[in-house]
């Protein structure tokens, strides 16, 4: 099965485009700034979660 680039690296981009911008909102400044660092930084970390803790698929 052949796959295209984006299938492959689409999630992990996404995921590094949040780290990013969540680095650089938390040196921006405060209040706003701080919930946006905030959801963007603990989404990579919720996704992290989530792929550890599901059950791995039972092969037929």
């Amino acid at each position: 099965m052949t796959r295209s680039t984006m299938q492959i690296w689409g999630a992990p981009l996404l995921l590094a485009v949040l780290t990013v911008v969540g680095l650089i909102a938390a040196l921006l400044g405060d209040g706003v700034w701080d919930l946006v660092s905030a959801l963007t930084l603990g989404a990579p970390v919720a996704v992290g979660a989530w792929y550890s803790l599901r059950r791995p698929r039972s092969r037929p």
